[in-house]
């Protein structure tokens, strides 16, 4: 009898199934009928109130990027709809969207951080259900529903909200509540304005290069789900195919990337994984709906996990998901897309070994992530690309192939832009074209003032693809080259005989000219992908460059003997990092003669002629013992630290890196006195950074008695072309006068004097 009743009745968890499929397919119904972006939302509220029960069923979508609002309700007072705002973590629903995570109580009013709203008349509800509006962690608003009975909503119900609210942010992704359907029609053909901040100076027109395509889910609702969960199978079956052909092929070398595909093989046989989605299909969901929600909750784990393997572990599932995803909907790059001319890359982040792959094929790249010193941004400028980031929501808005323009000096991105603003766009491209024909003149020709005095222009670089560079540009040698991009742009420690190889390959290149190879620089922004972050307050002023190289010696004398065999008998010119004090040149300027004199038992060529010098990029060295700039074989100017510690002005905060001029008294008066220093020591001293490639800055520092400049290849012509057009001990005149009168900066007088000037 049993038996005979389990087959007849069905089961609790049947009739749930059932009840989420006819919500959903409500659901689908509703948004598939033709309205106004409003009324759709009304008819949304109503019909969720009407399914689960409740008295109230509120949506809060996001007006800003901290600001909620009201945008629909059924139950609280309709005067209250685009008038109740409140802040991200304000009130119950606030707490929502912090979260990302429901908050459940049957008694609100008496929950911490209630905010009472009076405009609403919601204090005659008690029981409060909210959960988040949201897709794969970007936050779109809150979904809430309210009774007036005290209770608690079951898990049920909680889960019902919560697949009703991932159809809603796919809706509102697609556009669903902005307008009518002829306003979602128009979406991504307007032309759009991108304000973001600048990565990478220059400026580029092309066609847009999406990094990872959003995949679009333009059916979350399943109608049947034996259908879908078929589709499901055979997608995951195509998914672990494609995983084990690559690891059966035997193309992969590198051990890394093999762990990856043994990750992604084990995630993709699991078999929670798919149970899982599975279970979400049973609910109503499409087969694309379940992957993006078991990849949403996914997401929100890697959130919570403070050990970073497994972070990456988790971060393997997810772009497991994505994978799975292309494969449901045939959507994105790897299924046959054809990057178009002139590429513009646009992702809401990328990884250095990303973008080195894509390499000089890009005309630039758009980020809705990053920051002036992430990885991205060191790559971009080794390519010499042109790079806007945080440019919020771009991945959303634009699709491959669409045109678009990209001015890093501005940081503004135009996307589909009008004739008008692409024929100005064009004219600015074609102005800084034909001052770069202009400057190739110069090529050949010496950085001389007409007082005679003599600058050198060195270039920077951190790829072999820069080397180039230095016969196009005119510049002298290379000032730095940054050896941590080949770390960073690997998933293991490079080995001694590869990076021998590099560093060979790059002298070479060099036909006889000086490199000057900086040692590792990693730590603060620059955090290795196989190195343990560190947990740090203020890592800019914390556990990085030689304070890594001196408390992890292993690593650094492994770098000094690639850099050692790779001169083989030409000469070595080597530059430590971030020194603070003289103790730590001393020292590692020790453990560099130490790896020379090993070479030489060894049997091994020794440089023709070594230099070991330091960067000067904290205000401490520059009062540091005469020993040390008598010491050093040559000292250079790191400006971009030297001006933040100066200023105290942290140059990844936006707020306050623009706040202080290069050209301020004071910072010129602190650059004259490490000259000064220098030239008691008969010590070379240069200036390395961004503001060396800004003539009117780089005039400056020569003006002050700095004689050597490194910077950008693209910067050297402009920079020259000044230099021989003024004079140097004129423009002396012009800052000592300046700084004489009590002014802030001397840059005013500067470029008074400047317009007078025939250049």
């Amino acid at each position: 009898m049993e038996a005979a009743r389990d087959q007849t009745t069905p089961s609790v968890s049947d009739r749930e199934d059932r009840e989420s499929r006819k919500l959903l397919s409500r659901l689908r119904d509703t948004l598939a009928t033709p309205a106004k972006g409003q009324e759709r939302l009304d008819r949304i509220t109503h019909l969720i109130a009407d399914s689960m029960g409740t008295e109230v069923c509120s949506i809060y979508l996001f007006r800003d990027p901290t600001t909620l609002e009201l945008c629909a309700t059924e139950g609280l007072k309709p005067e209250a709809v685009h008038q109740t705002r409140m802040k991200l973590g304000e009130g119950l629903v606030g707490r929502v969207a912090k979260t990302s995570t429901p908050v459940n109580t049957g008694d609100a009013p008496s929950e911490k951080g209630f905010r009472y709203m009076p405009e609403t008349g919601e204090e005659i509800f008690s029981s409060f259900l909210g959960v988040p509006i949201q897709r794969l962690g970007e936050k779109l608003g809150v979904l809430v529903v309210q009774s007036k009975a005290k209770r608690q909503f079951s898990d049920d119900e909680v889960y019902a909200l919560e697949v009703v609210a991932m159809v809603l942010a796919e809706m509102t992704e697609l556009g669903a509540f902005v307008g009518d359907d002829e306003a979602m029609a128009a979406l991504h053909k307007h032309p759009v304005l991108f304000r973001g901040l600048m990565g990478q100076e220059g400026a580029c027109e092309g066609r847009v290069w999406l990094h990872e395509p959003r995949v679009v889910v333009a059916n979350p609702v399943g109608d049947d789900p034996e259908t879908e969960k078929a589709r499901l199978n055979a997608a995951v079956e195509d998914l672990r195919g494609s995983v084990d052909a690559m690891l059966a092929g035997g193309e992969i070398a590198d051990k890394a990337q093999q762990e990856i595909l043994e990750a992604y093989r084990m995630f993709a046989n699991s078999r929670g994984w798919l149970k899982r989605m599975e279970e979400d299909i049973d609910r109503g969901l499409s087969a694309e709906a379940a992957v993006e929600k078991e990849q949403s909750a996914t997401r929100a784990r890697m959130e919570q996990v403070p050990d970073p393997y497994l972070r990456e572990r988790m971060q393997d599932l997810d772009d497991l998901s994505n994978r799975l995803l292309r494969i449901l909907t045939g959507q994105g790059n790897d299924t046959g897309a054809e990057m178009p001319e002139n590429p513009v890359l646009v992702a809401r982040n990328i990884g250095p070994g990303d973008l080195l792959e894509y390499g000089r094929k890009l005309k630039g790249v758009v980020l809705e992530e990053g920051s002036v010193g992430s990885h991205a941004a060191v790559v971009a400028r080794a390519l010499v690309i042109p790079l806007v980031i945080q440019a919020s929501r771009i991945t959303t808005e634009a699709l491959n192939g669409d045109p678009i323009l990209v001015d890093g000096d501005q940081g503004v991105v135009h996307l589909r832009p009008e004739d008008s603003v692409a024929a100005a766009f064009r004219d600015k491209i074609a102005m800084a074209a034909a001052a770069q024909t202009r400057y190739a003149s110069l090529r050949e020709l010496p950085a001389v003032a007409t007082c005679g005095t003599r600058v050198g222009l060195h270039m920077n670089a951190g790829l072999m693809a820069d080397l180039p560079s230095l016969k196009g540009s005119g510049a002298e040698g290379v000032g730095l080259f940054r050896t941590e991009l080949q770390f960073l742009i690997r998933n293991r420690v490079p080995q001694r005989g590869e990076l021998a190889q590099l560093y060979a390959r790059v002298l070479q290149a060099a036909d006889g000219k000086r490199v000057v190879f900086r040692t590792l620089d990693i730590g603060s922004d620059k955090v290795l992908p196989y190195m343990k972050p560190q947990d740090e307050p203020n890592p800019a002023m914390g556990w990085r460059a030689i304070r890594v190289g001196l408390d992890k010696p292993g690593v650094m004398r492994m770098q000094l003997q690639a850099l050692l065999r790779a001169a083989a008998g030409r000469p070595l010119t080597v530059m430590f990092p971030f020194i603070a004090q003289a103790s730590e040149f001393f020292e590692a300027r020790q453990a560099l003669l130490d790896e020379v004199e090993r070479e030489r038992k060894i049997g091994h060529a020794l440089p023709f002629k070594l230099e070991i010098g330091a960067m000067l990029e904290t205000p401490s060295l520059a009062f540091a013992p005469k020993s040390f700039f008598e010491t050093a074989d040559f000292i250079s100017i790191g400006g971009n630290d030297l001006k933040q510690f100066f200023f105290a002005a942290d140059r990844e905060n936006e707020r306050v890196r623009r706040r202080y001029d290069t050209l301020d008294v004071s910072f010129l008066s602190f650059l004259g006195q490490i000259v000064e220093r220098c030239h008691e020591a008969h010590t070379p001293l240069s200036f390395c950074g961004e503001d060396a490639g800004r003539p009117v800055e780089a005039l400056c520092f020569a003006a002050m008695g700095l004689r050597t400049l490194s910077m950008r290849p693209a910067s050297i012509g402009p920079v020259k072309h000044l230099i021989r057009k003024v004079s140097l001990r004129d423009l002396r005149a012009v800052i000592d006068e300046a700084m004489a009168s009590g002014v802030q900066s001397v840059r005013p007088a500067v470029m008074e004097w400047l317009a007078r000037q025939p250049v």
